[in-house]
């Protein structure tokens, strides 16, 4: 059988998703990371460029992947036990590093355990597989993350089990709580810790505070769920993210990732000791496909140590500063952003092809940002989302800022 009559569905689908405006651009390729030099940070090349960028769209907030540290755990290990697992978990593809790193993560989140995924999205969709049966009623926030919603539905969540509040209204999550249909045993509140898109954060003390009011309403309570990949080692003053800024140190369930602020690769749930031995036994995306390389293993529990140290808090200390240094400046620019303490920076363009034509400027001027568009975001709200990090140094972020000024008045957006 051939594809010729498949892809012409395909053509029709591609076409359509071109005419919505969805249709993603073709990936750039880095090629290189130069290391960081005197005033300057790292800078990456591209293939078909021979120009050097700063990159203002990494998730690796603390610069740790980059950390030679990291690179000599992975490399190390990797002598040692292999490139691959070679096998699921339960199939002995269980290594010292990702038991060593289990026990490490729950210690940091003050959890009594951990369980490493291959990814983030692979933990939440695991986790939500062993929190839900037919009794189960799950309240989220609008603006979750992807990885959330699909987990949902890939669980089987039917809608009559779950409702929508409005962005971090409070009021709309107790109206939830409060109308939960009888015979519902177990309520699941479930957010992100940071909204990527918009780097604002959940009122976490508060949602936990109102769990705790409707407890008593469920057999088996109301837990509450926290996705804190962005928040993750990179704000708080320790790197605990949102729950140490928010006083969600007692949320019962956070999910995270290994991808981002710790600089490696993977995701995890940290919880409670049995909810941990529920995800080992039940959890799909865990039980049938392998584990993340030791080398990924070994490389976050090192960023863990470096979290953990004097270092680390410098680390985290000097993002929060590069953070605040941008946005002061981009707002005594005139431009519009929401306020956050994140250092994901969101620039409000409110224009398709401003927010273009910004991109565009930024990228002849050797700097990389992602555009955020209709439908992406809703007409009106298109954004460029900016990502500061502990490795860029005040001479990279001046550079930036005077290429926003100048995008800026190219594109009629400010003065």
């Amino acid at each position: 059988m051939s594809l010729e009559k498949l892809e012409v569905e395909i053509d029709r689908e591609l076409k359509q998703i071109g005419e919505e405006g969805r249709l993603k651009a073709p990936e750039r390729v880095i090629i290189e990371v130069i290391p960081p030099s005197g005033d300057r940070g790292p800078r990456f090349k591209l293939r078909g460029s021979d120009r050097e960028f700063i990159r203002m769209n990494s998730n690796g907030y603390l610069g740790l992947a980059y950390d030679k540290r990291l690179n000599k755990a992975a490399h190390e290990i990797t002598g040692k036990l292999g490139v691959g697992p070679t096998a699921v978990r339960f199939i002995d593809g269980t290594y010292a590093p990702h038991v060593d790193l289990e026990e490490k993560l729950a210690k940091f989140h003050k959890k009594e355990g951990a369980k490493i995924f291959s990814s983030a999205y692979m933990a939440n969709l695991g986790l939500a597989i062993c929190l839900t049966n037919q009794k189960t009623y799950y309240i989220s926030d609008e603006l979750n993350h992807n990885s959330i919603i699909r987990s949902l539905r890939v669980a089987g969540v039917k809608s009559e089990n779950k409702a929508v509040f409005k962005h971090n209204d409070m009021g709309d999550v107790e109206a939830k709580l409060a109308a939960v249909p009888s015979g519902t045993e177990r309520a699941v509140v479930i957010f992100d810790g940071v909204f990527s898109m918009r780097g604002d954060n959940a009122p976490m003390g508060k949602t936990i505070k109102i769990c705790g009011e409707f407890d008593s309403k469920f057999k088996d309570g109301v837990i509450s769920v926290v996705d804190d990949s962005h928040g993750t080692a990179a704000y708080g003053e320790t790197g605990r993210g949102t729950p140490e800024i928010a006083g969600g140190m007692g949320v019962d369930i956070i999910t995270s990732t290994m991808g981002k602020g710790i600089g490696s690769n993977g995701g995890y749930v940290a919880a409670s000791a049995k909810v941990i031995e529920l995800l080992r036994q039940r959890a799909d995306t865990y039980i049938y496909t392998n584990p993340v390389a030791v080398a990924d293993a070994a490389a976050s529990a090192k960023a863990l140590d470096i979290i953990e140290s004097k270092e680390g808090k410098g680390l985290l200390a000097k993002v929060k500063e590069n953070a605040l240094y941008f946005r002061k400046h981009i707002e005594g620019m005139g431009y519009e952003t929401l306020p956050g303490q994140h250092p994901i920076v969101p620039v409000l363009v409110r224009d398709t092809i401003k927010t273009r034509k910004l991109v565009s400027s930024l990228f002849d001027q050797g700097i990389l940002v992602v555009g955020l568009t209709f439908p992406v975001v809703p007409k009106g709200d298109e954004t460029i989302r900016t990502q500061l990090c502990a490795n860029h140094t005040k001479s990279d972020i001046d550079y930036v800022i005077d290429a926003f000024r100048k995008a800026g008045k190219e594109t009629g957006l400010i003065n």
